[in-house]
């Protein structure tokens, strides 16, 4: 188990680009993806669409996670 963030590649919009999230961040999104039975790139580009631009991809991942299993 990491603490710290590691660098992992995703596609969106037919672009490749690399989040840091930490092994239990990444590990809760692929669960959701698996949960919405839908590609994780697929879901990282919903979460992009709905992001505030001032937002990093990876700080809207970590929120977009602690909102999905607080509800």
């Amino acid at each position: 188990m990491s603490d710290r963030p590691i660098k992992r590649s995703l596609t969106l919009k037919g672009h490749r680009t690399s989040v840091s999230l930490e092994d239990e961040f990444w590990r809760a999104f692929r669960d959701i993806a698996d949960i919405k039975s839908m590609p994780i790139n697929a879901l990282a580009a919903e979460i992009d669409a709905e992001r505030d631009l001032d937002t990093g991809l990876a700080s809207a991942i970590r929120i977009y996670i602690l909102r999905y299993y607080r509800n």
